[in-house]
């Protein structure tokens, strides 16, 4: 045994005498589990009592060295991971907060003008149309507004609007109805169209975490159907 041995089993004796703990010994009694310090440890009082006639193989002995820091890189990752779920889940709070007062893009055939007096929508046409109409009638009692003949379209996010709204509807206390017809070239059929409406509240669901919008004349809506954002 070296000098130095002697000289820490002699100070750790006395520490025992004394009842006094050192701080790696206190941290070890609070602890359950295995950190570098022990690992090391471990492995100096297994390499002291090997046999010595069939010594460690120094493969062996790397193995352990990468085993231990894998299992101490995979630590590191989880304990990084969980602070990045912490910051995204308050990112999505964040976002939800901020959306409040705000139109969305979202699909409902029922919406109301916005501040300007505006009516903004869209089709998501999933092949190209020979025709496209959209007729715009009072909510309640089915009466028709206006027709517009949006003509030839081509597939994707065809966006529309009314802007001469009646001063009925401008201040936005009634709903209007959204009719869209498609002809594609099998004959006019009736096509689901998406409002612009806006968000009067938002919820994170406790089950399976997502976030819901309340839309106006719409419900709640799951953030993933919102087709587009206006800020």
């Amino acid at each position: 045994m070296s000098d130095i041995n002697k000289v820490q089993d002699a100070q750790n004796a006395l520490f025992d005498k004394l009842g006094i703990k050192t701080k790696a010994e206190a941290d070890r009694a609070t602890s359950n589990e295995l950190g570098q310090e022990e690992f090391l440890r471990l492995m100096t009082a297994q390499l002291q009592n090997q046999d010595p006639f069939t010594p460690m193989e120094n493969g062996d002995f790397i193995a352990q060295m990468a085993q231990f820091s894998t299992v101490d890189g995979i630590n590191r990752m989880s304990s990084g991971l969980s602070d990045i779920a912490s910051q995204i889940e308050q990112f999505r709070v964040a976002m939800a907060t901020n959306l409040m007062g705000h139109d969305v893009l979202v699909p409902g055939n029922v919406g109301r003008v916005n501040a300007e007096g505006e009516l903004h929508g869209a089709l998501e046409l999933p092949q190209t149309a020979l025709a496209v109409t959209l007729k715009f009638l009072d909510a309640e009692s089915g009466e028709l507004l206006e027709t517009q003949e949006l003509g030839g379209q081509a597939a994707g996010l065809v966006g529309f609007s009314w802007l001469d709204t009646p001063d009925l509807y401008r201040d936005g206390s009634k709903s209007i109805l959204v009719e869209a017809i498609v002809d594609s070239g099998n004959g006019p059929e009736s096509f689901s169209p998406a409002l612009f409406a806006k968000v009067m509240g938002a919820e994170i669901g406790a089950e399976d975490g997502a976030i819901r919008l309340d839309v106006r004349d719409n419900g709640l809506v799951r953030v993933d159907e919102v087709k587009r954002f206006k800020i």
